[in-house]
């Protein structure tokens, strides 16, 4: 049985105005995700927008002698 059946046998087993309460709370359910689809895609494509040049200045180089040698935690694993 499937989500919507389940819901549908459900709601037959209700009272006339107790449906009309569910169908508002669905309408209102609908549009309320639409809203909140519309904002989330809004600020995701605000959060991801790249600009070059934004991480200039983050990396100290040049990297330090030891740069490559194995860290001192992982002799262990080795």
């Amino acid at each position: 049985m499937t989500i919507e059946s389940s819901i549908l046998n459900n709601i037959h087993k209700l009272p006339e105005a107790i449906q009309q309460s569910v169908l508002l709370y669905t309408e209102f359910l609908v549009s309320r995700y639409a809203q909140d689809s519309a904002e989330t895609a809004e600020s995701w494509a605000a959060q991801n927008s790249r600009l070059a040049g934004s991480m200039k200045g983050t990396f100290v180089l040049p990297l330090p002698d030891n740069f490559d040698e194995p860290l001192e935690e992982f002799k262990d694993y080795m």
